[in-house]
């Protein structure tokens, strides 16, 4: 019965906190470990230290990406496939979201992106709805396959206390199934939004709205866009330091031989990622004009410290519940996940959308899934699974495209439920598990 009562307590915690949004969520847990601590008198659990401090190295690099300009760099280069072929935007655009979030570690670097893949669209007569909502999707997608975002760090950390016959899964297996599922997710994506909807010139509602001479001056309104931004040297050179950077990582991930070696065992991947986010970060100041003042003030810094809290709070609760009951789960889930581990999957998706967070999500779900003895392949097959957030339209990303699209075709439905997002995350989400399976089976991981 206590267990019972606790869960409810974290699941009171976790839908109140990402309710008030921010911080809230990972502030709610400390109520939570309290209650847990003083009310049922449960030992604390260990809160992820290590995650917390990879996730604060990648966001103080990312963050300094933004700061020096350089991201706009990668903006551009996506504004220009896009422009160059409008006619394939509603499968360009979510794949350069998705490599946008890929290469630097967050979904919200698809904010500038939005305003550039309404108004290639809406010019030339594309439904808006297509590529936006794809694009919006595809961004967030995209986290489980970059090797500097914070679920990924995650996730690879918890399976390096996991191991597989002696042998951990590591940073380079996650990756060789977590991208080439998350792109055939995306794919899947592009290919069903470019059939959905009506045609524009077909569409009675749009139609009305722009038979109002105001309404269509909004509607097509001014061009927003990169291309006659001038980049400079500095730009150029924090978007090579930064690229390098994660390019050296995954290099050494490939490579353990070259990474030093501790005790017999090499330097953890989880340590080099630190290190070598520390150094671009640094690099990019030292050689470039980046104001160090700036670099707290920016998005991707503020999204990525309500991260470290979320993690910290959240992680933190359910650890110290989950271990405190970790005989009683096994007996009662073990055969269960044995038989239908995809169960595992509901339940990440499921915690995900509680928490708006996917390495939050994780923080919380896999530790305890491999505790109660879901095999460490499944958890990596259904990685994309922590992404779960779209059921409702309630994401920041997601809100921003309905904002952006001014033709009003990316929509919240009557029933909320039924809006622009639910189905490209059903089979983005979906896809990505099927690919992922099949490919964590042919590397011998299931």
């Amino acid at each position: 019965m206590d267990i019972l009562l606790q869960v409810a307590v974290i699941l009171v915690c976790l839908f109140y906190g990402a309710r008030k949004g921010g911080v809230a969520l990972g502030l709610l847990g400390g109520i939570g470990i309290v209650i847990m601590t003083f009310v049922f008198g449960l030992k604390p659990g260990k809160p992820p230290v290590d995650v917390m401090l990879t996730i604060i190295a990648v966001v103080a690099a990312s963050a300094t990406l933004q700061a020096s300009g350089g991201l706009d760099v990668m903006l551009k280069g996506a504004e220009k496939v896009l422009r160059r072929n409008p006619k394939y935007v509603s499968i360009l655009a979510p794949f350069t979201t998705c490599v946008l979030t890929m290469l630097c570690g967050t979904g919200h670097v698809v904010y500038t992106m939005l305003p550039i893949i309404y108004d290639v669209a809406i010019k030339n007569d594309i439904r808006p709805e297509r590529p936006m909502a794809a694009s919006s999707i595809s961004a967030q997608m995209g986290i489980l396959a970059s090797p500097v975002s914070v679920a990924v760090v995650a996730l690879v950390a918890f399976l390096a206390k996991a191991p597989v016959d002696g042998h951990v899964i590591d940073f380079v297996q996650v990756l060789s199934i977590t991208i080439p599922s998350t792109l055939a997710g995306v794919l899947m994506i592009g290919i069903f939004s470019w059939f959905r909807g009506k045609d524009l010139d077909q569409d009675p509602e749009f139609q009305a709205r722009i038979a109002d001479p105001e309404q269509r001056k909004l509607i097509y309104g001014d061009s927003a866009t990169l291309m006659n931004k001038t980049l400079s040297r500095d730009q150029w050179t924090a978007m090579w330091i930064f690229v390098a950077a994660i390019a050296l990582v995954a290099f050494l991930g490939a490579f353990p031989a070259l990474r030093p070696v501790f005790g017999d065992k090499p330097l953890s991947m989880v340590l080099t990622i630190q290190m070598f986010m520390l150094l671009a970060g640094a690099l990019m100041i030292i050689f470039t004009k980046t104001d160090p003042s700036i670099i707290g003030k920016t998005e991707v810094f503020r999204a990525g410290m309500i991260a470290v809290v979320a993690v910290f709070g959240v992680a933190w609760m359910a650890d110290t519940v989950f271990q405190s009951h970790l005989p009683e789960l096994k007996a009662a889930l073990t055969e269960l996940v044995k038989t239908q581990p995809w169960t595992y999957a509901i339940a990440l998706l499921l915690v995900s959308k509680l928490v708006n967070s996917q390495a939050a999500a994780i923080s919380a779900m896999v530790p305890v899934g491999l505790a109660i003895g879901v095999p460490p392949g499944y958890v990596v097959a259904y990685a994309a699974a922590a992404y779960g957030y779209y059921i409702l339209p309630t994401y920041p990303s997601d809100l921003a495209a309905i904002q952006f699209d001014r033709s009003g075709t990316t929509h919240i439905g009557k029933y909320v439920i039924n809006h622009s997002f639910i189905l490209p995350g059903l089979i983005g989400v979906g896809t990505s598990c099927v690919v992922g399976y099949l490919l964590a089976a042919a590397s011998g991981l299931i």
